[in-house]
């Protein structure tokens, strides 16, 4: 296939890319809209006019309610999980962390790891005969921040810092961004180190939307674990184009 549109409907966000051949050629990022026309609005040109010209479109949703506007859409196909070839996903597994799974192993070999850093913060591992070993689901940044000052009464809403801050506050707000983000580089240490004690040969994958965010709080914190993991947001549009390319 030459060209083709790839859409992940995630909690809280649509993510696009485009492929002509087999190079991602552009990515977006949109909300998502009640109807097709309130979503033509938020689209750039590109992507617009993408849709309206009806190449393929591939979408893989972990929010279905937000899948029905698509389906009007004569190009769209929707990722059907099971026919990619990992063993023992269970069904309930979000195909937004089988795909980014897929989409690791087939780039970069198998075993490997994914750490995916969107709302959520998932680890999602896989062995050498890409059979899922398992993995856990924490909240990821913005929504510990957002938890926080959604559910009480006196803290402040607290804003996402690119520099590492120190561990020990001396205001709330500080002491806010430091708890939630040394325990989040507590657990990416935690469960990689565990995983390759296992798996010493295993790749380590970060990806996601606060993928590059997490890698320089690892890099500053644990500087030797970083050396360890290598950084691609695409992940789960490269185990799109697996799948594509395998059908």
């Amino acid at each position: 296939m030459n060209n083709w549109l790839g859409l992940i409907i995630g909690n809280s966000r649509l993510h696009w890319c485009y492929f002509d051949g087999e190079k991602i050629q552009q990515t977006w990022n949109t909300s998502q809209g009640e109807s097709l026309a309130e979503l033509y609005h938020m689209l750039d040109n590109n992507l617009y006019s993408y849709l309206k010209a009806q190449i393929p479109l591939y979408i893989a949703s972990v929010v279905p309610s937000a899948t029905k506007i698509f389906l009007s859409l004569p190009q769209t196909t929707i990722i059907d999980p099971k026919i990619i070839p990992l063993q023992d996903i269970y069904f309930t597994m979000g195909i937004d962390r089988i795909l980014a799974l897929w989409g690791a192993g087939s780039t970069y070999g198998f075993p490997c790891l994914v750490i995916d850093s969107g709302t959520a913060l998932t680890f999602t591992g896989a062995d050498e005969n890409r059979k899922l070993i398992g993995g856990a689901i924490l909240p990821g940044v913005r929504l510990q921040l957002q938890t926080l000052f959604f559910n009480t009464a006196a803290l402040p809403e607290i804003e996402i810092i690119e520099d590492i801050i120190p561990r020990w506050a001396k205001n709330t707000s500080s002491a806010i961004q430091s708890g939630i983000v040394y325990s989040l580089i507590a657990s990416i240490r935690d469960f990689s180190q565990d995983w390759l004690s296992k798996y010493p040969e295993s790749k380590v994958i970060l990806t996601g939307g606060d993928a590059s965010l997490l890698f320089q709080y690892l890099k500053a914190v644990v500087p030797d674990l970083s050396d360890k993991i290598t950084v691609d947001v695409n992940l789960i549009f490269l185990g799109m184009q697996k799948y594509i390319t395998d059908l």
